[in-house]
């Protein structure tokens, strides 16, 4: 799962070892549907006229402490090396059953990723729909390459992810997205069941001896030598991460893009790729002083388009 993170989305499958305990645990809450007892008495019917409907409840206060810390510790720790996200925003558990969906929506000013982790029983389902959409990039910039003689149907405009059990989803929340509407079950033991929220908190990650003074200079450096990019006509917003080893010697190695949700006017991409190739070319050229051992660095960089 080190594999770098696709510019709108990606998926990871068999994600958490933790997630057949975590549906263990809820198949058992709901397996009598006689039983009344306090845990089944947690669940909020959040209905938005026209924008959503769903049985959600807060995930952290509703499995066992060590089973459900073991997989938010898993998550958070994923998020920290691959993202450079510090924390996760608390995350919902929500249940879809007939009738319930999402409706097209961004989520703003959330986080810079947003994750689902699904622990619905996919191959097993005995209902329709529940995929996770997005609008595609096509359709973010749809006249810019429009040809009035082609055809457009669904699945050139919308993306649809398969919330596979134990499949982690991430995406770029800004993009509309949703959930279509799930139907043909009002069992919540055979519905949509998925953890949800935002990877937040973006800063540098450093494992091993590297001190963290030493990092925030250079990246301070960094921020200065940028300054003609972010202080002129470049409008870019979004978060791009980077991931580096220092070595013994200080000199920096094998600098990679994990992840790039950059975006500006398509007029502006040109520009946009020379910037990010900039961010590279300055990040190689940084020098450390000299450690007793190898230094891994997850570097995130946070651009806000102004007004």
């Amino acid at each position: 799962m080190s594999r770098a993170v696709n510019r709108n989305f990606a998926t990871f499958d068999d994600f958490a070892p933790e997630a057949e305990g975590l549906r263990k645990f809820y198949d058992e809450r709901f397996a009598n549907p006689r039983a009344a007892d306090g845990g089944r008495f947690v669940w909020d019917w959040w209905h938005v006229p026209g924008q959503y409907t769903a049985l959600r409840t807060p995930a952290w206060e509703y499995f066992p402490k060590p089973l459900y810390e073991s997989f938010h510790k898993r998550l958070v720790a994923w998020g920290r090396r691959t993202l450079g996200c510090h924390d996760i925003s608390p995350p919902w558990m929500s249940c879809y059953i007939d009738g319930c969906s999402q409706q097209m929506h961004g989520d703003l000013p959330h986080g810079p990723w947003a994750f689902v982790l699904s622990l619905t029983n996919w191959k097993q389902r005995v209902f329709r729909g529940g995929e996770t959409v997005m609008l595609r990039d096509e359709v973010l910039d749809f006249w810019s390459d429009f040809a009035s003689e082609r055809s457009v149907e669904e699945g050139e405009v919308i993306r649809s992810i398969e919330p596979r059990f134990n499949r982690l989803t991430i995406f770029d929340p800004r993009i509309p997205h949703g959930v279509r509407e799930v139907s043909g079950t009002r069992d919540p033991r055979f519905g949509r069941l998925v953890i949800h929220g935002w990877f937040v908190q973006p800063r540098p990650l450093c494992e091993g001896p590297l001190p963290g003074a030493q990092l925030k200079r250079r990246v301070d450096d960094l921020t200065e030598a940028l300054g003609p990019w972010l202080n002129g006509d470049l409008p870019v917003a979004g978060l791009l991460s980077l991931g580096f080893e220092v070595d013994v010697t200080g000199a920096v190695r094998d600098v990679s893009v994990l992840s790039d949700t950059t975006r500006v006017p398509r007029s502006e991409e040109r520009n946009r790729k020379r910037f990010v190739a900039q961010v590279l070319k300055l990040v190689r050229a940084m020098k450390f002083p000299k450690q007793r051992a190898p230094s891994r660095v997850t570097l995130p960089m946070v651009f806000e388009r102004a007004g």
